[in-house]
């Protein structure tokens, strides 16, 4: 089966400029859809992607982190969490929708629709080379760098 190739990704960026996944082709880029800031599962998955960041940049992995959360809101999460990769702004939903990230949840009782926690490793030449969806966290983060720790 040939690989799929990644959706387009073009979202605002905490470091000031719109990120283009199509322009970061070369080199695998570690794209994870989390639901909000300053949440417990979001910030404990945050903290092991900033934790393992120096060995995903080792094997030549970039990283960045989706949510519908505003550039203001992740400036603040990711000074606060020392955060060492961007963190991009889909409050539009475009890239949460061309992913196919968004679900219907239970939060407490009632039915919520928000972002999946889902994880892509996109190849070098633009095709995703895994997915992970419905993510828990403990754990998670020492699978995807093993991943990426086999691309070429």
């Amino acid at each position: 089966m040939p690989a799929k190739k990644a959706p387009e990704l073009a979202l605002p960026s905490t470091d000031g400029t719109t990120f283009d996944l199509g322009k970061a082709r070369g080199s695998p880029v570690v794209v994870y859809f989390y639901p909000k800031d300053n949440t417990p599962g979001c910030t404990a998955e945050a903290a092991g992607f900033r934790d393992h960041f120096k060995a995903f940049r080792k094997a030549g992995a970039s990283i960045y982190g989706i949510s519908r959360d505003s550039l203001k809101s992740h400036a603040s999460f990711k000074e606060k969490m020392a955060l060492p990769f961007e963190l991009l702004s889909d409050a539009e939903e475009t890239a949460c929708k061309a992913w196919d990230v968004i679900r219907m949840k239970n939060m407490y009782g009632k039915q919520v629709r928000g972002i999946e926690r889902s994880t892509f490793v996109i190849a070098a030449d633009g095709t995703i080379a895994r997915e992970w969806r419905g993510v828990k966290v403990p754990g998670h983060v020492e699978e995807v760098l093993a991943f990426v720790n086999t691309l070429e």
